[in-house]
Parts: structure tokens; sequence; C-alpha cells
């Protein structure tokens, strides 16, 4: 889930994508439901409506409606002190920066990428479920559900509304998850 949600907010999804994300299925539950919808909206967007929709959403003439970043939606300013203990604790678990990456790490794509690499051991670190854990308390938890509720409402979504609907349930199972721990 992790890594869906890193690729659909990372830019706007290929006809490929979309094609896949058609077949999704669900169940009664919010995930399932959002899932459902997802797929849904999958079956009726094009690669260029997405598009421009995703630029719409978050990148804009001078920016877009929302700021998928960390350091935003804890301070209300970007780059700020978010950033900098994501960063100390990337460098902490020996992962780095993509060179190609020109966002900020702590943009949720990012952030969503990164724990799902945790959880696969594709890092180096810890990738156990204490690990698992501390990066999700550090660096999602505080905010990743509230940016998704946003989403989700976003007067500009309409393929990207049940991704925020979908993002938004998978953070409270995240949280509910970890909490038994």
């Amino acid at each position: 889930m992790y890594q869906l949600l890193s690729v659909l907010l990372g830019g706007p999804p290929s006809n490929e994508l979309l094609g896949g994300l058609a077949s999704l299925q669900g169940d009664e539950t919010p995930l399932g439901s959002a899932s459902r919808n997802l797929a849904v909206l999958a079956d009726r967007t094009t690669s260029p409506d997405a598009e421009r929709e995703f630029n719409n959403l978050f990148v804009g003439v001078g920016r877009g409606e929302l700021l998928p970043y960390a350091s935003y939606y804890l301070t209300g300013f970007l780059n700020e002190k978010p950033l900098a203990d994501l960063r100390r604790d990337l460098r902490a678990r020996g992962i780095k920066a993509s060179d190609d990456v020109k966002e900020p790490e702590d943009h949720i794509s990012t952030l969503c990428e990164i724990m799902a690499g945790i959880i696969t051991g594709e890092f180096v670190c810890d990738s156990d479920l204490a690990s698992q854990k501390a990066f999700f308390d550090a660096h999602l938890a505080k905010w990743a559900a509230l940016f998704f509720t946003d989403l989700e409402g976003a007067q500009s979504a309409v393929f990207y509304a049940p991704v925020g609907s979908l993002g938004r349930a998978f953070m409270a199972v995240e949280a509910d998850a970890f909490a038994i721990q």
C-alpha cells in the first residue's frame, strides 16, 4: 500500500497504472470501499486528465491546491524542522536520497516510498517492526492522515479523492496496528 501511494503521489499515473487500478476490488471496510471507488474512477480517467488534476493539486501556477510536505503540515512552512529531523533519521539509517529526486525528502510520496523500503528490507537499516513503528511515529503519524483527508476533499480532486480516502483509511489501519505494539 505504501508503494502504491508513493507512485500515485509522486506523479500522474500512466495509462498502464490506471488500467491496473481499474481492476482493484474491495469490501465493506473503509480501505475496501476506497479501493472500489479508486477502481471506478481509474476506469473513467485518462492519463491526460489525471496529469491535469495532479498538476492542479500539487504543482499549479505558483503552487498547487495542496502542499504534500510534512514541514508544511506540521509548521505551516516548507523546509522546516520536520525536514531536518527526517534527514537526520535517514542519515542514521543509511538511507540516501536518489540523485534524480528534486523534491525535499518530507514529500508524502517520498515518505511512503521510504516506509515501503523499510518494510521490504530494501534499505540496509533495521527493518523490524520496531524500526517501522519508529519511522511511522516520527514522520507520518502526526500529519499524513490530515493530508489524506485534505486530498479527499480538495476542490480539484476527482480521481485523487479516492486516493485520499485510501491513504486516510490506510493510515488509520497502520496507526491502530502500531498502537498494539
